[in-house]
């Protein structure tokens, strides 16, 4: 497996809970099992480029979706942007889904309810960019 192959699987995975869709429903989309979506976003197996172009048109994106990181020459490792961090955080892609169905009154409520605790738990370095 190659780097592009693990990266490749982590795109898979990004937007897969991006969406709110479960292993098994696209695997059943892509016409696997989901011990296979498993085994692709996890790198341990590569997919091949028939199967990627069912993978893409289940999350509907295109193919190329899965290489722009490498196109655009990707980050070293570990040191991914806060976006990327957050699609890859399962909760935090739940968060968002849900934070984005509150009507506009509510979202300001949540809002500034997350920066307040995060004002408080934030080394005091990092508090003054929450400031900001």
């Amino acid at each position: 497996m190659t780097q592009i192959d693990t990266e490749v699987g982590q795109r898979i995975r990004e937007r897969r809970v991006a969406l709110g869709m479960s292993q098994t429903e696209l695997g059943r989309r892509a016409g696997v099992k989901f011990q296979q979506i498993q085994k692709y976003e996890s790198g341990a197996n590569r997919v091949s480029a028939s199967r990627l172009w069912a993978i893409a048109g289940a999350l509907d994106v295109p193919v190329t979706y899965f290489f722009e990181a490498v196109m655009a020459g990707s980050p070293p490792e570990g040191s991914l942007g806060a976006g990327e961090d957050l699609l890859r955080d399962a909760r935090a892609a739940r968060l968002v889904r849900n934070f984005l169905q509150l009507p506009e009154d509510q979202k300001k409520v949540v809002l500034d309810m997350v920066t307040s605790m995060a004002r408080r738990s934030a080394p005091r370095e990092e508090q003054a960019e929450l400031n900001a």
